[in-house]
């Protein structure tokens, strides 16, 4: 399957039947070589962790863009996710972040490789994501990721992980080249506003960059506690010891209103964004004036992002931008 076959090992490899095609797909789409040698040192990883934490697979692996997850059981019969992730700098402070959190709120951390970034995981029900919920009620999925991000950005973020001052600081230094690559009107002017709006809650100006778009940064980040990044639906499952845990942190360390927008767009809905909005800023915490500016800078991220792989802002960022900027009811 792609160059990448099936595992050895006798009856720990129980039914794995290789790396499942989709993921082969998306890595090489995603990260060529990279992605190509990632897929093809999996068979041995996945052989050498199933005999390290002495396990056996019991079901189909499942995937997204960076991980391969296999269904296990321990050598004592305790259902468990072999989680087997690419290195990048969005997933290196995954067990850290899972460590911090103990479990409250988030899927538990049962075993970790850090050199690796190998990760034991206690098994939550994946045929039951909060996304289910929300095609019929969004206003309850998006109040349990507000209870959830309420919990988990009240951890005080552990030592080493990336800053949101360093990240925004990146984003902001991409701005003056980004603007001439996106269309001029609405589009640009609504980046440049983000933009600005991310300069209202750092500090120290730029030069170059706030001669451009009027932008200050700032080289730290205030607040310091443990943000998900990636809580969007798909990202909390049914749990057995609590209704809903989230799953698959991107750990940053910095302001709680950063985490806004991905219940915002998800099961998107120009006329719910402001209530959506209002609802997560007051369950984290967070002024609801800075929450805006974060989110806006969460915004520009993704524009800056498009960018970067030759296409225009998504619509609907653009859409989300002039909510919260007021110039859409």
């Amino acid at each position: 399957m792609g160059g990448a076959g099936g595992v050895g090992g006798g009856g720990r490899v129980g039914r794995f039947g290789g790396i499942p095609e989709g993921l082969v797909r998306v890595q090489r789409e995603y990260n060529g070589v990279a992605g190509r040698e990632f897929v093809e040192g999996l068979p041995a990883r996945v052989a050498l962790f199933l005999e390290r934490w002495d396990l056996r697979v019991t079901g189909s692996g499942m995937h997204g863009v960076t991980a391969l997850v296999l269904p296990v059981v321990r050598a004592g019969g305790g259902a468990a996710v072999l989680k087997l992730p690419g290195l990048d700098e969005e997933t290196v402070g995954e067990a850290a972040a899972l460590r911090a959190w103990g479990g409250v709120g988030c899927v538990r951390l049962l075993e970790a490789d850090e050199a690796t970034g190998t990760l034991l995981l206690e098994r939550l029900d994946a045929g039951r994501p909060l996304s289910v919920v929300a095609a019929g009620d969004a206003r309850r999925a998006v109040a349990v990721v507000g209870e959830l991000l309420g919990r988990l950005t009240a951890v005080r973020a552990p030592a080493g992980l990336r800053r949101l001052g360093d990240v925004a600081a990146g984003m902001l230094e991409e701005v003056p080249g980004a603007l001439g690559r996106v269309a001029p009107g609405r589009a640009r002017g609504l980046v440049a506003d983000c933009a600005a709006a991310v300069g209202e809650v750092v500090g120290e100006a730029v030069a170059g960059v706030a001669d451009v778009v009027g932008v200050q940064r700032e080289l730290g980040c205030s607040g310091g506690r443990l943000l998900h990044w990636d809580l969007h639906f798909g990202n909390v499952l049914a749990g057995g010891r609590e209704p809903w845990l989230a799953i698959d942190p991107k750990p940053l360390a910095g302001d709680p209103g950063f985490e806004l927008l991905p219940a915002l767009v998800n099961e998107f809905r120009v006329e719910e964004v402001r209530w959506r909005f209002d609802l997560l800023a007051e369950a984290v915490g967070v002024d609801r004036e800075r929450a805006r500016a974060w989110t806006l800078g969460r915004v520009l991220q993704n524009c800056l992002w498009d960018v970067a792989d030759g296409e225009q802002p998504a619509e609907v960022q653009l859409v989300v931008a002039e909510v919260l900027l007021g110039r859409v009811s």
